[in-house]
C-alpha cells in the first residue's frame, strides 16, 4: 500500500467515524464510499436484482474486495488483465473492511425495490406525420453496421463508416455508393477534403483498456497514421483554436475504466504533439463555442462514465484551459449525446441532453431516461427546466424543423423498451408551446425495418427545410425480442431519410 492511498483511508476512517455520532454507520458508509468520485446514486433507482448480481460486484472490485464470483479479470486475455492493472483502479488490497463492507452490501439490497417504474404510459405518441420516408440500401448484404454517420452537404453526399472499417460515400444525387477506403476497424468520425480523407478509427468496439484507436489520413492511394494507441476514440474535432493558422485536433477517448480528452498539436516540423486537457474516461462529445465572449473558442465536453457530466474548457493562452464542471448526473443515468442551442431566445447557449445509455452493468428500463434542457443564466450556471421521458435516449438533434420560430427536437433511442414500445427507437417532439414545454411526439410504424443507432439532419435536397437520416445497426447490446432481430438480419435498409415536408 503505497503513502497516498493509506492516508485516504485513514482520513476515511476519521471521517465516517466523526459523522457516525448522530447517523446510522451505513448511511455514512454510502455517502462516503459511493459518493467519493461521483454523484451518489439514489439506491432507488435500481431495483433489487441488479444492485445485488451487477452493480455490487463492480463496486466491491473497485474497493479491493475480490472474489471469485467479482475479480475483475475473469476470462480476459492477459493483454488485457495487464493493461488494466496498470490502470491501478482495483486495488490488490481491500480498502474497506470487510465488516463495513457487508453492512454497506445488505444497506443496499435491503433498501432497494423489487422493480421501478415504468415511463412508457406517460408518453402520448401519434405516427410521424411530418416527413416522408425513404429507405436506402447502400449494398446487396442484409444486416448493418454502420458506426458512423455524417451528411456531407457541400458534396451532395452521406458518408458511412461500419464496424469493419469500411468508409463509403452515398451521392445524393446520382443514388451510387462509392467504397472510400478501408481501415481495418469501426469507424466513427471521418472527412473529406479534396483527395484527403481523414478518419478515425475506434480500435475495440467492446470495453477494453488497450489502446487500439487510430486518427489515419489518407491522400489518394498513400495512408498514413496521424496519431495511434488512441483509447476507443469515438468523436473528433478539427479546428484552429488558437488561430495560428494550423487546425489542432480534438479527440475524445472514450476509453473504458480510463480515459480522456486529447489535444493533438502539430509542431514545427509537422507532427503532432499529443497533450490530455481532461483526464477522464467517457468523453464522448465536444462542441467549441466562446462562452465566455473573449473572443476565443472554448470546448463544451460531455463526459459520460462514472462522473456523468458537462464541463466548458475556457482557452486560455498556448491552448491551456480552465476547467468548469457546469452540469453533473448520477452514473446510472447513461448519458449519451448533448446540444448547445440557444431554446428560449435570450442570447444564451443552453444545454440539451439526453441520456439512456443501457449497455452497462444496470440493464434495465430506467424512467429517468430521455430529454432535458438546461437554460444558461447567463453566466454559464445552467438549470433543468424540463424532462422528457425516453427509454434508452442516446441522440438529439435540436433545430426548428417546421420553420414555426421555435426549436423542435428528433430523438434516437439505442435502448428503447423493445417488449411494449420498439417504435420508440426514433421519434420527433414538435414544439407547440415553447415557454410552456409543450410536445407533440411522433414515431415511426414500421419497427421491423432496421434497428436506428446514429442520425444526422440537413437540407438534403435543397428544398429550404431541414430533413433527417437515419442509420442502422444490426447487433444487440442487449436482449430484443427475437422476432425483431429476424426482421433487421435480414433487412437491406441501411439509411432511412426522412423528408421533411414543409416544401
Amino acid at each position: 500500500m503505497d503513502l497516498k492511498t493509506a492516508f485516504y483511508i485513514s482520513f476515511l476512517f476519521l471521517f465516517i467515524s466523526c459523522t457516525t455520532e448522530n447517523r446510522p454507520r451505513e448511511v455514512v458508509l454510502y455517502e462516503n464510499y459511493c459518493a467519493s468520485c461521483h454523484i451518489a446514486p439514489k439506491i432507488q433507482d435500481l431495483p433489487k436484482d441488479i444492485w445485488k448480481n451487477n452493480v455490487l460486484p463492480a463496486m466491491a472490485a473497485r474497493m479491493g474486495v475480490l472474489t471469485s464470483e467479482n475479480h475483475p479479470y475473469h476470462n480476459l486475455s492477459f493483454p488485457e488483465q495487464m493493461a488494466i492493472i496498470k490502470t491501478g483502479i482495483f486495488p490488490s488490497k481491500p480498502i474497506i473492511e470487510t465488516e463495513d463492507w457487508e453492512l454497506l452490501k445488505n444497506y443496499i439490497i435491503d433498501l432497494a425495490p423489487d422493480s421501478i417504474t415504468k415511463i412508457n404510459d406517460r408518453i402520448k405518441s401519434s405516427p410521424l406525420s411530418q416527413f416522408n420516408s425513404n429507405p436506402i440500401s447502400l449494398d446487396s448484404a442484409v444486416g448493418s453496421l454502420y458506426t458512423f454517420l455524417k451528411i456531407d452537404t457541400a458534396n451532395s453526399t452521406i458518408l458511412t463508416g461500419t464496424r469493419k472499417g469500411e468508409l463509403t460515400s452515398f451521392d445524393l444525387i446520382t443514388k451510387e455508393n462509392k467504397l472510400k477506403g478501408y481501415f481495418n476497424r469501426a469507424i466513427t468520425d471521418a472527412m473529406i477534403i479534396g483527395d484527403s480523407t481523414y478518419v478515425t478509427s475506434m480500435g475495440l468496439l467492446v470495453p477494453s483498456e488497450i489502446p487500439s484507436g487510430k486518427i489515419i489520413l489518407k491522400n489518394n492511394n498513400t495512408s498514413a497514421s496521424l496519431m495511434d494507441s488512441l483509447h476507443r476514440p469515438v468523436h473528433t474535432l478539427y479546428i484552429d483554436l488558437d488561430k495560428n493558422g494550423t487546425e489542432e485536433i480534438v479527440v475524445s477517448e472514450f476509453g473504458d475504466l480510463q480515459g480522456k480528452l486529447t489535444l493533438l498539436e502539430k509542431d514545427s516540423y509537422g507532427f503532432y504533439i499529443e497533450k490530455s486537457i481532461l483526464n477522464i474516461p467517457g468523453t464522448l462529445r465536444v462542441i467549441p463555442k466562446d462562452m465566455n465572449a473573449d473572443g476565443k473558442d472554448d470546448l463544451v465536453v460531455l463526459a459520460a462514465q462514472g462522473d456523468e457530466a458537462v464541463y466548458i474548457l475556457y482557452q486560455k493562452e498556448n491552448l491551456e484551459f480552465a476547467i468548469e464542471k457546469v452540469l453533473r448526473f448520477s452514473p446510472v443515468y447513461g448519458s449519451s449525446w448533448f446540444e448547445l442551442v440557444d431554446y428560449n431566445g435570450d442570447g444564451y447557449d443552453d444545454i440539451i441532453t439526453v441520456n439512456g445509455d443501457n449497455a452497462d452493468e444496470s440493464y434495465v428500463s430506467k424512467p429517468y431516461h430521455g430529454m432535458r434542457i438546461h437554460l444558461n443564466d447567463g453566466k454559464n450556471n445552467f438549470k433543468e427546466t424540463f424532462f422528457h421521458p425516453l427509454n434508452g435516449a442516446t441522440r438529439v438533434i435540436a433545430k426548428d424543423f417546421d420553420q414555426d420560430g421555435d426549436l423542435d427536437f428528433a430523438l434516437l433511442a439505442t435502448f428503447p423498451d423493445y417488449e411494449n414500445h420498439p417504435e420508440y427507437n426514433f421519434v420527433y417532439l414538435e414544439n407547440e408551446n415553447s415557454k410552456n414545454y409543450t410536445f407533440k411526439q411522433g414515431h415511426l410504424t414500421d419497427t421491423k425495418m432496421a434497428r436506428w443507432f446514429l442520425m444526422d439532419s440537413a437540407d438534403i435536397d435543397g428544398d429550404g427545410d431541414e430533413d433527417i437520416v437515419l442509420s442502422a445497426l444490426t447487433y444487440s447490446f442487449t436482449p430484443v425480442p427475437k422476432e425483431l432481430e429476424e426482421a433487421w438480419g435480414a433487412s437491406y435498409t441501411d439509411l432511412l431519410i426522412l423528408e421533411n415536408k414543409l416544401h
